[in-house]
């Protein structure tokens, strides 16, 4: 798969989300940055449970839409779970330290990325979520660097 390719999945319903979450868990490793795109209720969290259910997180798992990000320590590295929808402006990024979470050791998934503009870091990989009718969701998944290229390459063998 090369950085340009697109590699749309369609799921039936939550539990196929949970399941392609819990499947980048088994191939993911720091440093990574992946985009959740899409509209509100698309299964952006519902995608990010998924993956830290599999990671071996037990808690619940909500959108840090009010906290900004929440951040979950593992073995060796943190995932940190970005939801920009409340930003007003990208420099509410700088004002909040975020900079400071975008580590070598970490795992970072951001909804809502354009809202960040430039300050945010850039993806290595970029996952699309548009909700179907009856639950259903199709889920457009894409490469921005060589790290992220292999990594989805594994995910989508």
């Amino acid at each position: 798969m090369s950085a340009s390719q697109i590699r749309e999945i369609v799921l039936a319903g939550e539990n196929d989300t949970l399941n392609l979450g819990a499947r980048f868990a088994q191939h993911i490793s720091p440093p990574l940055v992946i985009w959740l795109e899409g509209d509100l209720g698309a299964g952006k969290t519902t995608f990010t449970r998924g993956l830290l259910n599999a990671l071996g997180y037990n808690g619940a798992v909500k959108s840090p839409t009010y906290n900004i990000v929440e951040t979950y320590p593992f073995n060796g590295f943190n995932l940190h779970h970005f939801d920009l929808y409340r930003f007003q402006s990208p420099e509410e990024w700088l004002d909040a330290g975020l900079d400071e979470l975008i580590t070598t050791d970490s795992i970072v998934l951001i909804e809502w990325p354009q809202l960040g503009g430039d300050l945010v870091p850039p993806a290595d990989i970029i996952l699309n979520i548009t909700s179907n009718n009856s639950n259903g969701r199709t889920i457009q998944m894409s490469a921005a660097t060589a790290h992220g290229t292999h990594t989805l390459d594994k995910i989508t063998e």
